[in-house]
C-alpha cells in the first residue's frame, strides 16, 4: 500500500535525463590541467613510479600536447627532470635561457600557440640538495635569497612564452616579488597561479621519483640537509593557516590560488573557496593517482568510476580547476556522453 508522501526526492533521480538536469556539480575538460614530465634526453621514458605516464623528450612533449589538445585539454603544466651535472646549491640552472625548460616552452608554443602553458617555479628540480629553496650551511632554508632566484626563473618562463607561472616553493613573499618583476619587464598579462596551501604531504612520493627531486641526505652534501620540507610546506593539521596564506597571496597579486594535495584536503578547498573570490585550483597529486591505479589494477575498483567520483568530489568542494594526471582519460570519457 503506497504511503501518503507528498515529498519523494527519488523522483528527481528516476532517469539519467532528470539526474543530469538537477546535477549540482559538473565536470568538463575545460576545468582540467594536465601535468607533464620532461627531460633533455632524446627518448621518451615510461615512468615506473607512475604507471601510464611518461617522461617526455622535447619532441615527444610537443607531440603529447598535440594529442591532448585533440581531446579537449588546452592547459598543461610542465615539470622537468634536470641532469645531476646541472644541479647546484643555488639552483642557477633554473634561469638559464638556453636550458631545458625555456626550450620546451618555446617548442610547445611554436607548434601549438593556442595551448595554455603553465610553468612550475621552484628550485627542487635544480637543487643539488633537493629542496625548493637554498639550503644554508646550518641546514636552514633561506627564504629571501631563494625568492631572488625564483623571480629570475619566473621572468625567464614569461620571456619564453608561458601564459601562467605557478610558484610551488612556499617561500614567503614570492608572489609579490614575481608580480612586481613581471610587470616591470612588460609581462603584465602573464598570470600567477600560486601554490597557496601546499602541504608537507606523504602523497608526493611517486612525483619525486619521476623527477629524482627528493631531498638529499645530509651525508651526500657534507652539511645538514633537512630530510623533509616541513619548515616551508604547510602542516597537514592546519586549515586556518591556509586562509592566512590566501590573504597574503591575494594582496601580493596572485590570479589563482591552489590547494595541494586535493583529495585528502577537501575541507581546505572548501574553506579557501569560501574565503576568496579568486579562482581556486586543486592538485590531485601523484600518490592519489597511484592509489587509484593500483587498486584498479588489482581489480578492486572500477578505475573510470572512481576517477570521475574523485574529481567530482574535488569540484564539489569548490575547485574551479583540477590538475590531474587522469586529464586525457577523463576528457575522452566526457566526450563519450
Amino acid at each position: 500500500m503506497p504511503q501518503d508522501l507528498p515529498q519523494r526526492p527519488r523522483r528527481n533521480r528516476r532517469t539519467a535525463a532528470i539526474r543530469a538536469m538537477v546535477a549540482e556539480t559538473r565536470l568538463d575538460a575545460g576545468q582540467l590541467i594536465y601535468p607533464l614530465f620532461l627531460h633533455d634526453d632524446p627518448n621518451d621514458v615510461a615512468l615506473d613510479s607512475l604507471p601510464g605516464l611518461t617522461r617526455w623528450s622535447v619532441d615527444g612533449l610537443v607531440g603529447e600536447v598535440g594529442r591532448v589538445i585533440a581531446l579537449g585539454i588546452d592547459k598543461v603544466v610542465l615539470f622537468p627532470k634536470i641532469a645531476d651535472g646541472l644541479k647546484s646549491v643555488t639552483g642557477d640552472e633554473a634561469y638559464n635561457p638556453e636550458g631545458l625548460y625555456p626550450r620546451a616552452i618555446r617548442a610547445i608554443k611554436a607548434a601549438h600557440p593556442g595551448v595554455c602553458v603553465i610553468t612550475d617555479v621552484a628550485l627542487d628540480p635544480y637543487s643539488s640538495d633537493g629542496h625548493d629553496g637554498i639550503v644554508n650551511d646550518d641546514g636552514g632554508i633561506e627564504n629571501d635569497p631563494t625568492v631572488e632566484v625564483l623571480v629570475k626563473q619566473a621572468l625567464l618562463h614569461a620571456e619564453a612564452g608561458a601564459d601562467i607561472v605557478a610558484p610551488s616553493d612556499m617561500m614567503d613573499g614570492r608572489v609579490g616579488a614575481i608580480r612586481d618583476t613581471l610587470d616591470a619587464a612588460g609581462h603584465a598579462d602573464v598570470s600567477i597561479m600560486s601554490y597557496t596551501a601546499k602541504y608537507a604531504s606523504a602523497y608526493y612520493g611517486p612525483f619525486r621519483g619521476a623527477l629524482d627531486s627528493a631531498p638529499k641526505s645530509s651525508a651526500e652534501g657534507g652539511k645538514p640537509i633537512p630530510g623533509d620540507k616541513k619548515t616551508y610546506q604547510m602542516d597537514p593539521a592546519n586549515v586556518r593557516e591556509a586562509l592566512r596564506e590566501v590573504e597574503l597571496d591575494e594582496n601580493e597579486g596572485a590570479d589563482f590560488v591552489m590547494v595541494k594535495p586535493a583529495g585528502p584536503y577537501l575541507d581546505v578547498i572548501r574553506a579557501v573557496r569560501e574565503h576568496t573570490h579568486l579562482p581556486v585550483a586543486a592538485y590531485q597529486v601523484s600518490g592519489e593517482y597511484l592509489m587509484i591505479k593500483a587498486a584498479a589494477a588489482s581489480g578492486w575498483v572500477d578505475e573510470r568510476a572512481v576517477v570521475m567520483e574523485s574529481l567530482l568530489g574535488i569540484r564539489r568542494a569548490g575547485a574551479d580547476a583540477i590538475l590531474t594526471y587522469f586529464a586525457p582519460q577523463v576528457a575522452g570519457w566526457l566526450s563519450e556522453k
